[in-house]
């Protein structure tokens, strides 16, 4: 059994949990589920530069610990301070050692728009990220058949959520509607073996429609990745380890920034 299927396992179960303590209207009375959004979509097309979605990231399965002196908001406050145009906040607790809370601080006092990374399986999921102040939603085309990205989709739609859609492989390309799914993330890391290759991007990124807004995700830390993925013309970078096994964020994050610029 891979690790992708150990954390799908686990999804299940957690899903089952979720029906049991809410109903579809309960999600609602959540006061964050009525706040205006902030557009996700729009935060990643910036004609000079390449766009920023900052993660924050506790752990990972492959690496462990990323950063033993943790504070979610600090990290969220050094995020928007540096100029990140949107932040990715992992929800999944066994795994990644995240939790939905974690979304919820942020969201009370958030400048950016904030995307709920998860495996998301269920509308229910969506409709927690919306009740804890999420702006967008990650869907994982690997994990899902087409029918449910349709439909996990249009959930999210319906309640004002942004869908960035991250695919590892050509292979998952019949499973999307590009008419609605227009946000598509590359993901550079193999799911199953969790290794990484920033060519993912270059080898995948000329399947794709033009009109699509792209997002370069995992693998990406030096100047030189930035500058290759520039060349290739993507939209927008998804960076978390970076960030988080810097020993100061604060100049990371700023750093990183400017290597996004055009001039550069």
């Amino acid at each position: 059994m891979t690790i992708l299927d150990k954390i799908l396992e686990v999804k299940k179960e957690e899903v089952a949990q979720l029906h049991q303590k809410f109903s579809r209207s309960s999600f609602s009375e959540s006061k964050l589920f009525h706040k205006d959004r902030i557009d996700f979509a729009s935060a990643l097309k910036n004609e000079n530069r390449i766009s920023v979605i900052a993660e924050i990231k506790k752990a990972s399965p492959s690496k462990g610990i990323l950063k033993e002196d943790f504070n979610h908001v600090s990290f969220a406050e050094i995020y928007m301070s540096g100029k990140a145009d949107a932040i990715s906040v992992l929800t999944d607790q066994q795994f990644f050692k995240g939790n939905i809370s974690f979304l919820k601080d942020i969201a009370e006092i958030k400048t950016v728009p904030l995307l709920r990374k998860d495996f998301i399986i269920d509308e229910f999921q969506v409709l927690e990220a919306k009740a804890n102040g999420a702006d967008a939603i990650l869907l994982i085309a690997e994990i899902l058949a087409a029918t449910q990205i349709t439909d996990l989709t249009a959930v999210a739609i319906e309640n004002k959520l942004d869908v960035l859609l991250e695919i590892h492989s050509e292979k998952q390309l019949d499973k999307i509607d590009f008419t609605k799914n227009k946000i598509i993330g590359i993901n550079n890391r193999n799911l199953e073996t969790f290794n990484v290759d920033i060519n993912n991007t270059a080898n995948i990124l000329h399947a794709l429609p033009a009109e699509c807004v792209i997002v370069s995700e995992s693998g990406i830390d030096k100047k030189s990745d930035v500058v290759f993925l520039k060349s290739l013309g993507i939209d927008a970078v998804l960076v978390g380890e970076h960030f988080m096994v810097s020993p100061n964020i604060d100049f990371a994050v700023k750093e990183f920034c400017e290597w996004c610029k055009d001039e550069n």
